[in-house]
């Protein structure tokens, strides 16, 4: 038997709670998906500060400041 691994990074910010359930829904759907024990199942998780993560060469941080200026003009 194969140990399904999933990890996934996203940006900090987060409540415990809501990780919490963000490793609980992939668990079941992974399970669901190909049949694998819920016990075999392996989930990470990663969380990057917003100024280390970047699409199209803006970090989520530039992004969010640059939306903020936008919304107060």
């Amino acid at each position: 038997m194969t140990v399904p691994l999933v990890e996934i990074t996203l940006t900090e910010g987060r409540s415990p709670e809501q990780l919490r359930t963000l490793i609980s829904t992939v668990t079941h759907a992974v399970s669901d998906s190909v049949a694998a024990p819920i016990d075999s199942i392996r989930v990470v998780l990663r969380e990057v500060p917003t100024t280390h993560f970047a699409a199209g060469d803006v970090t989520i941080a530039e992004r969010s400041a640059q939306q903020h200026t936008a919304q107060s003009s």
